[in-house]
């Protein structure tokens, strides 16, 4: 019988006597027609005899110890048995012996592998293998104590783990192996704490010297730093004594010196807290540390676990006596400014500690502790100045000056409080209501200085748009550009409209300029992105299409009636213009495109688009039906009789339609305030929790395409976006802005990220900015996503005159207040954009929000609000009661809010 059919009968006994019989040649002959067995009947039910049998029949065709070896690594979970010594017994003892050889480079305490090579070792009386990685499955194994079968030889009588060793004749001679290199063992991926148990029961027996075990594991430990978990249970587990903790100092110094600098090229949290676990179980004593304190200084300026331990260390060294108080001082200078409340506060708790330490470094420890009046937080201002009230006494008057300088950078609010602690007539510093600067040692103002004046920026001016694109080359160029950062919309329009007009001029040239350009494809998108330009250069030059290019052609084609799942209604737009480009470069009717912009925000200059289509009109041409939607959305009105006229003389269907639309001033502006929105009261909740930009549609007559009527007609929804909005949104509808807003900017999106950095393209665009733009700011100043992108068009709006503070104010109140409890991320954002010196700007918003804010139970963060609008109303100079205020001002307790609250009382009086 054939071998195959004897593992097809599940005949184990047969597999074994079949292979005696058979020479080396003739069963490595088998191995290939075993293997296509095995893969054949892998999904094959079979018994667990015939699984047995095709194992052993594929170890039996294994014929060199080498490839015996790699094939019981590769399949090692089987268990050894009566047929596995008779097919190891087919082998001669020169051959055994070098399969113990192969197998114990590389042992592990998986399956077999190790039963084996022990049962080969005691079977042949070969030397045994020395590597760390049989010592290591050695252990396991007596550890486990896994049962033999009859016949196979192993194993080690006792009846735990320790007497097992004791018993073991392998003890002797791998047991010093193992004190030899003990973190090879203890440290291994994936190990236990097995080892380390028998070799400290060992040594506790006298079996292992200690003192060598400890030092030779802390010898491992610098040459090959473990994960800081294992060396806690390591040395938790070896509960060294003070001798041996001093006996390794040097060793221990070592690790110190890697694992510091590890931390000082930082990381994030999980990347630095193995480090910092393995610090903290080294135990270094004081004097350890003193020897690496400039490293702990360094580490305050690192993120904040690693911060954090760094001001541990330095406290520890202080209280030590081991700390010089210079040192103490830059420690300071760089944690007492850090963002971080947690952090500030324990500095400035231990200079409290300092001085009811040591009243004599009280001068010192004050001015140290004055760093904090430049905070942006005013709390943590507040308890440096409480700090400073606390032990005043006990400084001499060597430091007024010095704590007067530092006070003129106190918030307004908390000047008063430092003018009278530190012995001035004027209040200090920023206190001055309209930000006046003052001398730094008598604390008087100077009083040939302006009042306050709001800073804005400079309102941008739009970029012109270059002409088209003389060279088919630089066309090449500009695809490639929009290829690979699909984010410029001056690039793509150009791009485009030089496809077409190049294509028609030449389209060989170009399919040859675009050839380098096809070797690198756009990154994937959900939603139509400009890069899909792509599929354009390759229909120029004749490639076979991608997929996306036959979805762009049903775009143009669409007829939005329900809600989309994936595309946004600009990139429905957008993949419309490509498909309709793709066909105007076959036809090669159409020489170029009147929808490309004359400024950088997508407008387009009616005196350029009668131009373009009284050229079209002179070759006959009708212009492409989205390219002349898309041209209509963005020119620009007009009252210029000349080019009205121009417009009317055209005897085109286009020329007419636009001169009617120039004529009708285009589509009427519409109001995207909800239905019910108070005026003069503080918002209701909604009943989505927060009230929903309403959505009108304007009805063209004569229709635009169904793509391009969508952006402005009625709305049908869309039930989630996966990809953020882009600066294009905004370029195809450059004078309707408030209408752009109030569509799919709100509906459902898979993430918040990239949707808020688009907003400074919609405040430098045209038309109304109402309540959806409003409240796109407001979301973006919650949600503290791209903060430096809705401060800068928050504070554009602000400088275009276009900005409706009380607007702003309400919305984020109604958000605030129904569900969205960001109000400390809000003052964030807020704060960024009154450090600009916009602070009359910020107060405009903050006085219309916080009564809504300051209810019988203020929202959660409102005292960050309220700091921010002392900071504010005292540095433009704002008065006037704000009852609700005084109304938590005036209400017992001490808690932060209403702190803060009495201070914005005082300043607004």
């Amino acid at each position: 019988m054939k071998l195959v059919e004897l593992v097809e009968a599940g005949d184990v006994a047969g597999v074994v006597r079949e292979l005696g019989v058979l020479t080396p040649t003739q069963r490595g002959s088998y191995a290939a027609e075993l293997t296509a067995f095995f893969e054949a009947g892998v999904r094959r039910e079979s018994t667990q005899e015939e699984r047995i049998a095709l194992f052993a029949a594929r170890l039996g065709c294994q014929v060199t110890p080498e490839a015996t070896a790699a094939w019981i690594r590769a399949y090692p979970y089987f268990t050894m048995d009566t047929w596995t010594v008779d097919l190891l017994d087919l082998h001669p003892v020169a051959w055994r012996t070098e399969l113990v050889a192969r197998l114990g480079e590389r042992a592990t305490t998986a399956g077999a592998m190790f039963a084996i090579t022990e049962h080969l070792v005691r079977d042949t009386g070969c030397p045994l293998p020395a590597s760390h990685e049989f010592v290591l499955a050695w252990l396991y194994d007596r550890a486990d104590n896994p049962e033999r079968h009859p016949r196979v030889l192993g194993g080690a009588p006792g009846a735990d783990f320790l007497e097992r060793l004791r018993a073991d004749d392998f003890t002797p001679k791998l047991l010093p192996l193992a004190v030899a290199r003990p973190g090879r063992l203890v440290f291994a991926p994936h190990t236990s704490e097995r080892p380390l148990e028998a070799l400290i029961g060992l040594a506790a027996e006298g079996v292992v010297d200690r003192d060598e075990l400890i030092h030779n594991l802390f010898a491992d430990m610098v040459g090959d730093p473990p994960h800081g978990a294992q060396v806690v249970v390591t040395l938790e587990a070896l509960a060294l004594t003070p001798a041996e903790h001093a006996g390794v100092a040097r060793e221990r110094a070592a690790l110190v010196g890697q694992l510091l600098g590890r931390l000082l090229e930082d990381g994030t949290r999980m990347e630095t807290a193995p480090f910092l676990v393995f610090l903290r179980a080294l135990a270094s004593t004081p004097t350890e540390k003193a020897l690496v304190v400039r490293d702990y200084l360094a580490l305050l300026d690192r993120s904040l676990p690693v911060a954090t331990y760094a001001q541990e260390m330095l406290i520890g060294l202080d209280e030590a006596g081991l700390l010089e108080p210079e040192l103490l001082t830059e420690a300071c200078e760089r944690v007492l400014l850090r963002p971080e409340k947690k952090l500030v506060r324990a500095q400035l708790g231990w200079l409290d500690r300092v001085v009811r330490r040591d009243p004599v470094r009280a001068g010192r420890a004050l001015v140290d502790a004055a760093t904090t009046f430049g905070h942006r937080e005013m709390t943590l201002q507040e308890q440096a100045l409480k700090l400073v009230a606390k032990h005043l006494k006990a400084a001499d008057d060597s430091v007024l000056p010095e704590l007067r300088t530092a006070a003129g950078q106190l918030s307004p609010g908390l000047s008063a409080r430092a003018a009278e602690l530190l012995g001035t007539a004027e209040p200090l510093g920023a206190a001055n209501l309209f930000g006046i600067p003052q001398d730094t040692v008598t604390g008087r103002a100077h009083t040939d200085v302006l009042p306050y004046a709001e800073t804005l920026p400079a309102v941008p001016e739009p970029r012109p748009v270059p002409g088209p694109i003389a060279m088919a080359v630089e066309v090449a160029q500009e695809v490639a550009a929009v290829v690979a950062n699909d984010q410029d919309v001056v690039a793509f329009e150009r791009a485009l409209d030089g496809l077409v007009r190049h294509a028609h001029l030449d389209r060989t040239a170009l399919a040859e300029a675009l050839k380098p350009v096809m070797r690198r494809e756009p990154k994937s998108n959900v939603d139509w992105v400009q890069s899909d330009l792509y599929d354009v250069a390759r229909a120029v030059r004749g490639d076979e299409p991608r997929g996306r290019a036959a979805l762009m052609h049903r775009a143009v084609h669409i007829n939005r009636t329900t809600p989309s799942r994936s595309y946004s209604l600009a990139g429905s737009m957008l993949a419309s213009r490509l498909a309709e480009a793709m066909d105007v470069i076959e036809s090669g009717t159409q020489p170029f495109l009147l929808a490309v912009p004359t400024l950088s925000t997508g407008a387009l200059d009616a005196a350029v688009l009668v131009e373009r289509i009284a050229e079209l009109d002179e070759l006959g041409v009708t212009p492409a039906p989205v390219d002349l939607a898309q041209a209509l959305l963005r020119v620009t009105p007009t009252s210029d009789r000349q080019v009205l006229s121009a417009a009317e003389s055209l005897a085109s269907d286009a020329g007419q339609r636009l001169a009617r639309w120039l004529r009708e001033g285009g589509p009427a502006h519409q109001d995207s305030e909800p239905k019910g929105w108070p005026h003069c009261k503080p918002p209701k909740p909604a009943s989505q929790g927060w009230w929903t930009p309403a959505r009108p549609g304007v009805v063209m007559d004569p229709p635009l395409p169904q793509v391009a009527a969508s952006l402005i007609g009625p709305y049908v929804g869309n039930s989630g976006l996966a990809d953020p909005m882009a600066p294009f949104w905004v370029a195809q509808l450059p004078h309707h802005r408030e209408e752009l807003m109030a569509r799919d900017y709100f509906e459902p999106r898979m993430s918040h990220r990239g949707w808020p950095r688009n907003l400074p393209f919609v405040v430098e665009s045209g038309g109304p900015a109402g309540y959806s733009v409003h409240l796109a700011l407001a979301f973006g100043l919650i949600l503290q996503a791209e903060t430096d992108a809705v401060v800068d068009a928050v504070l554009v709006l602000a400088a275009r005159k276009q900005l409706d503070t009380d607007l702003l104010g309400r919305q984020l109140e109604a958000l605030l207040n129904h569900g969205w409890a960001y109000a400390d991320k809000a003052s964030g954002s807020l704060r960024a954009a009154a450090e600009t010196g916009a602070y009359a700007t910020v107060w405009s918003v903050l006085r219309a929000a916080l009564p809504g804010l300051l209810g019988k139970t203020p929202v959660r963060g409102a005292a960050a609000m309220l700091a921010l609008a002392v900071e504010c109303a005292s540095r433009c100079g704002a008065k006037g009661e704000i009852p609700e205020v005084t109304a938590v001002a005036d209400r017992k307790g001490s808690s932060q809010t209403v702190k803060n609250a009495r201070l914005l009382r005082e300043a607004l009086r």
